[in-house]
């Protein structure tokens, strides 16, 4: 929706009396929810530029959607920068670039503390152990780790040492090579280790070290006659040259930076990265920012691989410190494809210094070896730009074609659809999932627990679904706030019905359609409350009804599940002498699961508001019994 003049002069009048300060501006849309976040040493320019000329596709876009503003003045540039990251991370704006939380990503652990350690994958860093990462997605640590073993001979079993040493017959690994044969006795601890210090050393990307390592051990084990340990090297030998035949580039063994680079086309922004240590590029990732505004059918071309124009509050430099904010290590030296204005970059590169404890550098260059490093990451992001057209190309036409079976008077950009499971007269759960732009958004789907139904109806239990939906409207949850563009539902005539006869009466107007399987419980149809609407010419829709209803029946299955089993451990404790519905959820509450109860001591159990002695002990004699 355009802005028009009385919105605009008023944010054009509010711009221009804010100060010549560094700070942070909030810019919010006709709810009130925050849609960018964006910092600059003078606010007052910064952002009287938003509503006075022309701007990209992105960012006309954004300012369309602008109904008000508000800003935080700081002291100094770097106080607006790690203030306008925290913001980020606190309103996740619809127009900022956003990264994955900390917890997303994995890391590799070796379990030093341990007489025999092991090399897994773990999201959680403790104090114990050594850790390396993190890394892009666990594809990758899959890879790492399973090169690591294959290269060395570490068991990948689930045997736990020394305690399994001689129990069993050692598994086809051994009898292949792959597997140094821990479990037969015949590797003591002291060689175990020296394959857990090459791994290491591998893991840090000093594979040269390992190399030679290996080689002094292989020479020495041949002179005292340890012939199958020596064997176990040279094959070790051999694996690691191949594995660095496949990952050379030109860079010397000791450099660790990192590249970024950016292509930016048509309100379509993608910044891949690429992580190079010890010489060798070791992970990538991409990060899709501004896609959702694609509009055209404009193919990328190679002015998309040209550095992107610096601007005074250039929100690369915020991608770049957020995308540092969790990572434990930052390497020295940090190359762009595109440029950053000079403030920009030295702000940054002394928030990633201090962070570091060292001095970190922010370069572009211009020729040699790492520019055609940047020149590849940029490919790369081209690519994966050019993907993610497409497939936004695709679902736009899929739309389209949706919306011309169903004449629909729009572009069904949100669609929501509903399901109704239960088990018999309990637990019976409603599910809504919703769709934009053709992409399931999961952080949007809701489920219902009905509670008018004295029976499995699930004509009622639609009604009660939609009715509690419906009185969410503009409530300021950004779920439920606005109305779909179409509404799907898991059924038939009847239920379409039911929906159509409530939305009339609330006096809202929405497209309601439903999903009607066939014998084999798979998509047949679309129905409305005038007849079946066949999709069966038209196989894309086909596909996309069928993924949709295929995804609330899922969705709605594992909430009902979810419920029946907490109803299920909830009505076991109430089993138990003086524990009656209310004391069985505080105990539930408390201790998550009825394995974790079980395991809890009196005095522990005792500690939990409500729950006396007397309480504690009958469930423990309860536990003992069963």
């Amino acid at each position: 929706m355009e802005q028009d003049m009385q919105v605009l002069k008023y944010l054009q009048k509010k711009a221009a009396l804010l100060p010549k300060t560094p700070g942070v501006y909030i810019m919010e849309d006709k709810t009130g929810g925050v849609i960018y976040v964006g910092k600059s040493r003078a606010l007052r320019n910064r952002v009287s530029q938003y509503f006075h000329g022309s701007h990209d596709i992105k960012t006309s876009r954004m300012v369309s959607h602008v109904r008000d503003f508000r800003y935080i003045t700081c002291d100094t540039e770097m106080e607006s920068l790690v203030l306008e990251n925290n913001l980020i991370k606190q309103y996740t704006p619809k127009y900022n670039i956003l990264l994955k939380d900390a917890k997303s990503y994995p890391y590799i652990k070796v379990t030093t503390e341990e007489e025999y350690p092991r090399i897994l994958m773990t999201r959680k860093r403790g104090e114990r152990g050594l850790y390396f990462g993190p890394y892009s997605n666990t594809k990758v640590i899959g890879d790492v780790i399973s090169t690591i073993e294959k290269t060395l001979g570490i068991p990948s079993c689930k045997k736990k040492f020394p305690e399994d040493i001689g129990k069993g017959r050692p598994c086809v690994y051994r009898q292949i090579g792959r597997c140094c044969g821990v479990c037969t006795g015949e590797v003591d601890a002291q060689e175990y280790g020296e394959l857990i210090r090459c791994a290491i050393q591998m893991l840090r990307g000093n594979t040269k070290d390992v190399e030679k390592s290996l080689g002094e051990r292989m020479e020495r084990a041949a002179e005292q006659e340890r012939f199958e340990e020596a064997a176990r090297c040279r094959d070790a030998i051999l694996s690691l040259r191949r594995l660095g035949d496949r990952q050379k580039t030109q860079l010397s063994p000791d450099t660790d930076c990192d590249v970024i680079a950016l292509s930016s086309h048509e309100g379509c922004d993608c910044a891949a990265v690429l992580y190079i240590r010890g010489g060798a590029i070791c992970d990538s990732e991409y990060f899709m920012f501004g896609a959702d505004e694609i509009t055209g059918a404009q193919a990328y071309d190679e002015q998309a691989l040209s550095p992107a124009a610096a601007r005074e509050d250039s929100p690369f430099a915020a991608f770049i410190v957020n995308l540092y904010r969790y990572r434990e290590y930052i390497p020295r030296e940090i190359y762009l494809s595109f440029s950053l204005t000079e403030s920009d970059r030295e702000i940054t590169a002394e928030y990633l210094s201090q962070r570091a404890g060292r001095k970190v550098q922010i370069r572009t260059p211009v020729r040699g070896t790492l520019r055609d490093l940047c020149q590849m990451a940029q490919r790369d992001a081209v690519r994966h730009s050019m993907t993610r057209r497409k497939r936004d190309d695709t679902d736009e036409k899929i739309l389209a074609s949706l919306a011309s079976l169903l004449c629909l008077e729009v572009l069904p950009e949100k669609i929501e659809a509903y399901d109704i499971s239960n088990m018999g007269k309990e637990n019976i759960t409603a599910g809504m999932i919703v769709i934009e732009n053709g992409k399931f958004c999961k952080k949007h789907y809701r489920h219902f627990k009905i509670r008018g139904n004295t029976g499995p109806d699930d004509y009622q239990a639609m009604e009660e679904a939609l009715r509690r939906r419906m009185s969410h409207l503009n409530k300021g949850d950004a779920s439920f706030d606005t109305l779909p563009d179409l509404i799907l539902l898991d059924g038939g005539a009847g239920h379409v019905s039911v929906a159509r006869q409530l939305f009339d009466s609330l006096g809202i107007s929405v497209p309601v359609f439903g999903m009607v399987k066939d014998a084999h419980h798979k998509t047949r149809t679309i129905v409305s409350e005038d007849g079946e609407v066949s999709i069966a010419r038209e196989p894309e829709v086909f596909r996309f009804v069928y993924r949709i209803q295929e995804e609330v029946h899922r969705y709605t299955i594992s909430r009902m599940s979810a419920a029946k089993g907490k109803t299920m451990k909830q009505s076991s404790l109430e089993k138990v002498p003086g524990i009656g519905p209310a004391k069985a959820k505080k105990l539930l509450q408390h201790f998550k699961t009825l394995t974790a109860l079980r395991g809890a001591s009196l005095e522990e159990i005792a500690a939990v508001p409500g729950i006396s002695r007397e309480n504690a002990a009958a469930l423990q004699a309860f536990f003992q019994r069963d």
